[in-house]
């Protein structure tokens, strides 16, 4: 017994593992498709396709899936991809959008509005909850290695046009006007700093804590929408619980 018990934990674990991977590659997929979409599926004159196919690479992305993203971008095999964004409440009455990424809008919806029903929250219309989330610019990059302190990246973000800046034991997270993103991206990006993310996403104006009764509950929707090879991206206004936070 102890020999299959071994044998399910680490299966566990790799399973685990492997999820998680999976929710990286999807996300730099999306980003593939939308750096692609926007400037052109040729790295050499796409400075952002360039910069997500440098973290595929850094993830160790096989190179089946970075093609697929950029043959969905260039409408390889006659399919036409859309970008959808879903609003609702998960089960605490907390605001979330879903960002989607589909050749199929009817089965992205059912989907998606299953996943909220399963687990006690709702899918709402157009503009129910995207007014408590501002859009912004979002550019990170990551301290280890980098030989600038804080007042000197500060005034080069300022001075390439960036809004506000928040510095980490980790990383300098900079945010922009999302009409300012790009300019922005390149501006530090001539200045020699290496970018680990730039792109413009929804960020909650306000949280609310998830009450621990509906915790899992709310875990649970969480999850069915990651596992869905569709959804792109989950923008929360929601903080679990410490101890049930993965």
């Amino acid at each position: 017994m102890s020999g299959h018990s071994k044998w399910h934990n680490i299966q566990g674990r790799k399973n685990a593992q492997d999820a998680k991977r999976g929710k990286i590659f999807q996300k730099i997929s999306r980003d593939l498709y939308q750096a692609a979409k926007a400037g052109g599926p040729d790295p050499d004159g796409n400075p952002q396709l360039r910069l997500e196919m440098d973290k595929a690479r850094a993830a160790n992305m096989p190179k089946e899936n970075i093609k697929r993203a950029l043959d969905k971008a260039s409408g390889v095999g006659g399919a036409k991809f859309e970008e959808i964004t879903y609003e609702g409440y998960g089960p605490a009455g907390t605001a979330i959008m879903v960002a989607a990424l589909t050749d199929n809008k009817n089965r992205t919806a059912a989907a998606v509005r299953s996943a909220f029903t399963h687990h006690g929250g709702s899918l709402g219309a157009a503009g129910s909850v995207s007014y408590m989330f501002d859009r912004k610019g979002y550019i990170v990059i990551l301290r280890d290695g980098l030989d600038t302190d804080e007042d000197t990246m500060l005034m080069d973000a300022l001075d390439a046009g960036a809004d506000d800046m928040e510095t980490t034991d980790e990383e300098f997270k900079i945010y922009t006007d999302p009409s300012s993103e790009i300019a922005v991206r390149d501006a530090l990006q001539d200045k020699g700093y290496k970018l680990d993310t730039a792109e413009v996403r929804m960020f909650p104006q306000n949280t609310t804590e998830v009450p621990e009764a509906k915790a899992s509950q709310y875990q649970g929707l969480i999850d069915e929408l990651e596992n869905n090879d569709d959804v792109s991206d989950i923008y929360e206004a929601a903080v679990l619980p410490e101890n049930v936070e993965d």
